[in-house]
């Protein structure tokens, strides 16, 4: 149960001139996902990245739509993120204990196991979220 889309942060594409070119990949936590939605002009050029999340934070971002802009949005969203990462046991495990070493800071369930999730697949934990900001393999924007 690998991830397709992830293969490290170390990937290489073609930009708009056809120019191979490394390219980062991240793995998008609830705030980035929000704040592109939002159109949030520090977070836009992340939208050209492939969408690596996983079904906690479609979750959280449908939570998210219900509640601020109303069953419309959520509905749209649910069906524009269609391709989620499933959470292997080993990543659940590693979370968890990211989350009791990490016990002042409070995260959550979701931003625990995206970010144990992203460090496995060797992906940029995007995130706006201050609890994050002096991790490592964190990509934070605020």
């Amino acid at each position: 149960m690998g991830c397709g889309q992830c293969q490290g942060y170390a990937a290489y594409g073609r930009n708009s001139e056809g120019v191979e070119k490394r390219m980062v990949k991240y793995f998008f936590d609830t705030y980035a996902l929000v704040e592109l939605i939002k159109r949030n002009p520090k977070f836009m050029p992340y939208g050209e990245y492939p969408l690596i999340t996983t079904i906690l934070n479609k979750i959280e971002l449908y939570w998210w739509a219900l509640n601020f802009n109303g069953e419309e949005l959520g509905r749209i969203i649910l069906n524009s993120i269609s391709d989620v990462q499933e959470i292997p046991d080993e990543v659940i495990e590693s979370a968890m204990r990211f989350r009791k070493e990490h016990r002042k800071k409070d995260f959550v369930y979701a931003d625990a196991i995206g970010y144990a999730f992203a460090r496995k697949h060797n992906l940029l934990f995007l995130t706006g979220n201050r609890q994050f900001r002096d991790l490592p393999g964190v990509e934070f924007v605020q």
